[in-house]
């Protein structure tokens, strides 16, 4: 298709390189070096969207970032929901379309990469404009690491043409300590240096691009001293259907001329308050589009301005406005003040320019209303960051070259490097505009058309609202109509919505200040993001040592904790609840064993371990003596359960301690956090074993049988080795570690052996209770063992509110010592309140019905009707399987005053019937506790 929009000339795009695309099916064609807005301006298309709430046409109003309106979603090469126009580069195989300020994610697999590297230069200066290369130069000059990030393909800023640009990057590049990146926007400033910036690699690259480099790339950036020179967003001044495509920021309309060649339209009236905007009149106007007026809020005009305008053939309409855009899907002329009409397809439109300060606001740098620039300007110093050009309030290039310079000494001096010589950079000078007349709003529009936000449909109308609502506050009339919360934070819409508000409460702009300016200051995609880390690198997959033996064994996987673990292996066709019960009875009867090698083990060492031990657990660890184990309980500062597990005590200054799979990590953090803030003087170090140590339950009454057959120096006897002892052996040289615990409530032994040697145990293991038909069991077998001995697993009996007494454990809770993490929380009423829920179990009276995990509990009505609503709940079923051992289904559950209610009935809803269910002791298998001693 003919761009009819298009110059015969000019512009930076590379006119000898055509590229097709498809924009909402059909089929267009712009250059290498155009965004998706310019490529569609220049074939006329003005309308892109639609509005999300009203559903109102949209088009471009802006050149980059700072657009409202031009929302589209990314079909092909790659997938993006919803991304501003302006900011898409053409690629080769481009297909979009218009979104109304709602994406649609793609359905399909992302097969792009994503990376992030991290960087700590001396000097990071945001902006490459002339502001950004003046202060880089300056300190690459002096020999400082510099990085130079800008987010358009070209530096330069407004400016990329301009000779002294080309020079200045040359030197820059040339230098040995720089580093400069294109396409590369910080979108994050936080404390002590660190920036995050989003790269876009190969999106310009479309079909073309290489499937080994990465799409976007993070850049992790921590710096010693930041310049942010971002340059500044034209503001627009608010009148009636300001919304219509053909409405645009006229230093966007001077962008599109002069960086791509296109035309915004054929015929246009400017609309301004300052004289900066004229600059795209003229420009417009000497390409042949008809300027029919220039119409200024200002009562005085620049005699230079009002000349060169005549000139031009262009019509000055001083202290008038522009009341209404006319049009209905575009606009078609405008309505000024006195009611006269002109014909036009375009407005440009021009009140001032605010600093682009988001990165200095977001670290706390101050931003104060200048009356003379009519804008919001930072104001006062930051430590470690300069703040220069154009985002400091300078609108000319020589102003901004001479604030760069001024910004770079300075880093340097802080930075302690001696200044260079000062070596000028030839530039063009430019007409330096006067001081801008605030106007916000032309006051005869009509309030419900006039568009505060464009993407968000509000209107000055939603303003009047939220003030007559009592809102003085911006921050609350942001959130009462959204202005500001779109895809383009408020770069357009913000600082207007601080002068409109100002109006209505009758105060000064200053008073109301400006929003939060928050990071991000552009969208970012969640798949920059996450990087790397998604599929099976967002949660690591874990194997343990014995992996493939149990694949090749036909074991199926549950996920715990990241890692694969065994949960059942079926022979013959079996489902799980067949073969957990064979499971069961082998380990009941004669021998199983587990791979339990996913469980957490810390080594904690130092001269004050025991002191260490003592305040992170309930119980005593100081009193354990060496070669023995206790089982311990670790609570939350209030009282509650945070983790169990077994603790082995190796020397004086030495423990081994168990963590459940889950919280390995968890606890291993627990206890650094409380080492490095509450007790750094402890002599203590904590190390992690969990992945260098494999650990095999052996558990039934033919365990001791197994054992001691494979380590036949060991006497495993109960009176050499007794219940909660570990001892020392070796396996043909292999040193292992042996520990009389059981989860199971039946005689066994945990074997403990280095990671790598423990296929040969296991192996060895298996050969010899091959006589006793050794049976492998999985971790839901596990969990049925534990459960018939009323043993909890924390995380599934435990909820974040069950203290160690709910689950009938106060002998844990240690009365000796004189603190402990937790142990205020417990002497809390609520803590010793009667109906706390407590740790208890159900037996089904039907015994057949297998609860749900998680079915509520109720009172028993003996009709078996529920009460009337709402119904109150006294529980909840925690744990419940069906036992080989019992015969039958049980479960585990927390209860309203449990323990009191031991032997009455309840009921549980199941589907549409009530279960009715018998209170007992947690423990159903060998309450006495004599099987573990065999």
């Amino acid at each position: 298709m003919t761009q009819t929009f298009r110059t015969p000339s000019g512009g930076r795009v590379d006119r000898n390189s055509p590229i097709d695309f498809v924009f909402d099916g059909a089929t267009y064609t712009g250059y290498a070096g155009d965004s998706l807005a310019s490529a569609l301006l220049a074939n006329g298309v003005r309308s892109i969207t639609s509005s999300v709430i009203l559903h109102r046409s949209r088009g471009v109003t802006g050149s980059w970032a700072e657009d409202a309106t031009a929302q589209i979603g990314v079909d092909a090469p790659y997938s993006e929901p919803m991304v501003p126009a302006t900011t898409v580069e053409l690629s080769p195989g481009l297909v979009a379309h218009g979104v109304p300020g709602l994406g649609r994610l793609s359905f399909d697999v992302d097969t792009a990469r994503y990376d992030s590297l991290h960087h700590h230069p001396d000097l990071l200066v945001v902006g490459a404009g002339p502001a950004g290369l003046m202060a880089a130069l300056i300190a690459g000059r002096a020999g400082l690491q510099v990085m130079l990030l800008d987010e358009r393909a070209e530096p330069g800023g407004a400016t990329p043409w301009a000779p002294w640009v080309a020079e200045a990057v040359a030197e820059f590049d040339s230098l040995p300590t720089t580093t400069r990146l294109i396409r590369t926007t910080a979108f994050g400033a936080y404390d002590d240096g660190f920036v995050l910036a989003v790269e876009r690699r190969t999106d310009h690259l479309g079909t073309e691009a290489p499937q080994h480099i990465s799409r976007q790339r993070i850049h992790r950036i921590r710096a010693r001293h930041t310049v942010v020179a971002a340059g500044a967003h034209e503001r627009p001044i608010i009148f009636g259907n300001n919304d219509l495509p053909g409405v645009m920021l006229a230093g966007a309309a001077a962008d599109y001329l002069r960086r791509y060649g296109v035309l915004v339209g054929t015929s246009a009236v400017l609309f301004t308050a300052c004289d900066a905007a004229y600059d795209a009149a003229f420009a417009l106007a000497q390409e042949g589009v008809d300027v029919r007026a220039i119409v200024d809020v200002r009562a005085t005009v620049s005699t230079d301005l009002a000349e060169y305008a005549a000139a031009l053939g262009i019509s000055l309409r001083a202290n008038d406005a522009v009341v209404e855009a006319l049009g209905t899907d575009s606009v078609e002329g405008v309505r000024l003040r006195d009611d006269t009409s002109l014909d036009c397809d375009t407005v440009l439109v021009s009140g001032g320019w605010n600093p682009a300060a988001h990165l200095w606001s977001q670290l706390r740098g101050a931003l104060t209303f200048d009356a003379s620039a009519a804008a919001f300007l930072p104001t006062g110093m930051l430590p470690t960051t300069e703040i220069a050009g154009a985002a400091a309030g300078m609108l000319t290039t020589p102003s901004c070259l001479a604030d760069g310079r001024r910004a770079g000494l300075s880093a340097v001096r802080a930075l302690g490097v001696v200044a260079p010589e000062f070596r000028a950079i030839p530039h063009v000078g430019e007409r330096t505009p006067a001081a801008t007349e605030v106007c916000w709003r032309v006051a005869e529009s009509d309030a419900a058309t006039s568009f505060v936000d464009l993407q968000r449909d509000a209107t000055v109308t939603d303003v009047e609202r939220a003030v007559g609502a009592g809102m003085t506050s911006v921050e609350h009339v942001k959130r009462y109509t959204t202005i500001g919360t779109a895809h383009d934070q408020g770069k357009t819409s913000g600082i207007v919505a601080s002068g409109i508000v100002a109006e209505l409460l009758g105060v000064d702009v200053t008073a109301t200040g400006t929003t939060t300016f928050r990071p991000p200051y552009t969208p970012v995609s969640f798949a920059a993001l996450a990087g790397r880390d998604r599929g099976d690198r967002y949660d690591p997959v874990r194997r343990t040592a014995l992996h493939h033996w149990h694949s090749e064994r036909g074991a199926v996987f549950e996920d715990v904790g990241q890692w694969k673990r065994p949960r059942f292996y079926p022979r013959g066709g079996e489902d799980m609840a067949s073969a957990v019960l064979r499971e069961c009875a082998a380990v009941r009867a004669g021998v199983g064993i587990l791979d339990g090698s996913t469980l957490g083990v810390i080594d904690v060492a130092g001269r004050d371990a025991p002191a260490f031990l003592d305040m992170l657990y309930t119980n005593m660890m100081s009193t354990l003596r060496v070669g023995k184990i206790r089982y311990g309980v670790m609570c939350g500062p209030d009282g509650m359960v945070k983790d169990d597990g077994t603790v082995m005590r190796i020397a004086d200054d030495r423990y081994t301690v168990y963590t459940t799979t889950g919280n390995a990590a968890t606890i291993l953090d627990w206890m650094e956090e409380w080492h490095q803030t509450e007790w750094p003087e402890l002599q203590v170090f904590t190390t992690s074993l969990t992945d260098h140590v494999a650990t095999f339950p052996v558990a039934g009454p033919r365990s001791r049988d197994v054992v001691g057959a494979v380590f036949d120096d060991l006497d495993v006897d109960n009176d050499a080795f007794g219940f909660m002892d570990w001892r020392d052996t070796t396996l043909d040289g292999v040193p292992i570690r042996i520990g009389r615990v059981s989860f199971s409530g039946e005689l066994a032994y945990e074997v403990n052996v280095a990671a790598g040697y423990a296929l040969d145990v296991w192996c060895a293991l298996l050969d010899a209770g091959e006589r006793y038909e050794i049976t492998p069991y999985g971790t839901e077998t596990m969990h049925v063992l534990r459960a018939e001995k009323g043993y909890p697993i924390i995380g599934q009996d435990t909820d974040g509110t069950v203290t160690p007494h709910d689950l009938g454990m106060r002998w844990v809770v240690s009365k000796k010592k004189s603190d402990f993490i937790g142990k205020r929380s417990f002497s809390r009423a609520s803590d010793r309140n009667p109906l706390r829920k407590h740790f208890i179990g159900l037996l089904p009276t039907d015994a057949s019905t297998v609860l749900p995990e998680g079915s509520q509990i109720v009172a028993h009505n003996p009709d078996g009707t529920l009460p009337p609503p709402p119904v109150p709940m006294l529980g909840h079923v925690t744990s419940s399987y069906l036992s080989a051992e019992l015969g039958r289904p049980f479960a585990l559950a927390l209860l309203k005053g449990g323990r009191d209610l031991v032997g009455s009935r309840l009921s549980v809803p199941v589907g549409d019937r009530l279960v009715e269910v018998e209170v007992t002791s947690p423990v159903f298998v060998d309450q006495e506790g004599t099987r573990r001693d065999g």
